[in-house]
């Protein structure tokens, strides 16, 4: 049986539960799920809906007074993931700031948001994921998707359906 994991990203929810919650109903079976800040409000309440689900989480720009951290690590699938909302590393001016920082800790993934634009990239050595913001999308919400399978990474930016 092969190695599978997958985590759902999703980033820039500005006070939109249900959106985030349509996210986390389509998505069901996730390993992750990883919010990129601008968010943590609705973020706790739904971590309150489904508390048995791995959630990590990292303050932006907008979450004023939060005690989470602005970055953070963690590993899946013998990967390592560096997340940030991505204001500290001035990712809006160019992302090498933030591409420097997840090269400084082992990172094999680089996580962020704070443009609201979704971006996917990966040159063999550091996958990186925007998702956009989450309800930047034309058709639906915006996340991010990401596979680890057998030690091989795969990404894409995807949207659910704004439909009832």
């Amino acid at each position: 049986m092969p190695d599978c994991y997958r985590i759902v990203v999703c980033s820039d929810s500005h006070g939109d539960f249900f959106g985030l919650q349509r996210i986390f109903d389509a998505q069901p079976r996730a390993d992750l799920y990883i919010h990129l800040g601008d968010g943590e409000r609705e973020l706790e309440d739904i971590r309150a809906c489904y508390p048995d689900r791995r959630v990590l989480f990292v303050a932006g720009n907008c979450d004023l007074g939060s005690s989470a951290p602005r970055y953070d690590t963690c590993g899946l699938g013998g990967k390592r993931i560096f997340y940030t909302h991505g204001h500290l590393f001035g990712v809006k001016g160019g992302i090498g700031g933030a591409v420097a920082a997840a090269k400084r800790e082992g990172a094999q993934i680089l996580l962020f948001g704070h443009t609201h634009q979704p971006f996917c990239s990966n040159d063999g050595e550091l996958l990186i994921l925007n998702p956009g913001s989450l309800s930047g999308g034309s058709a639906g919400y915006r996340c991010g998707i990401i596979d680890i399978r057998d030690g091989q990474i795969s990404a894409w930016n995807g949207e659910v359906s704004y439909g009832r």
